[in-house]
């Protein structure tokens, strides 16, 4: 079993930024990927940036140039950066971690970005 928890999301201005966390815990050792998806109200989830076991990144093209998605090992956590905040950036994100077959989910945090 593979535990995240989600941090950081809150109520910014367009133009701001935002670091949200995923902490992992449990069994964590084999995870191939990891990634942010985000669900804005009345609309399907969808992959915001995947990060690879080798450090490859991948991001929706909305969000290029904007977003960064990291990891720092020692502290079991990954990051995305979000800078340049839009309004359509709005919604509720959620980490996740792919382990063999399974994807294990965050619980969610919610990024508000007000006009």
């Amino acid at each position: 079993q593979v535990q995240l928890v989600e941090s950081g999301g809150g109520l910014v201005q367009t133009g701001g930024s935002l670091r949200l966390s995923c902490t992992v815990s449990g069994r964590s050792f084999g995870i191939s990927l990891m990634g942010w998806y985000r669900q804005a109200p009345g609309k399907q989830r969808e992959l915001v940036a995947q990060l690879g076991s080798g450090g490859s990144t991948n991001y929706t093209d909305s969000v290029k140039g904007r977003f960064a998605i990291f990891r720092d090992n020692a502290k079991s956590t990954m990051y995305l950066q979000m800078n340049s905040l839009k309004a359509e950036d709005t919604g509720v994100y959620y980490c996740y971690a792919k382990l063999a077959l399974l994807k294990y989910w965050g619980q969610g945090t919610q990024v508000t970005v007000s006009s």
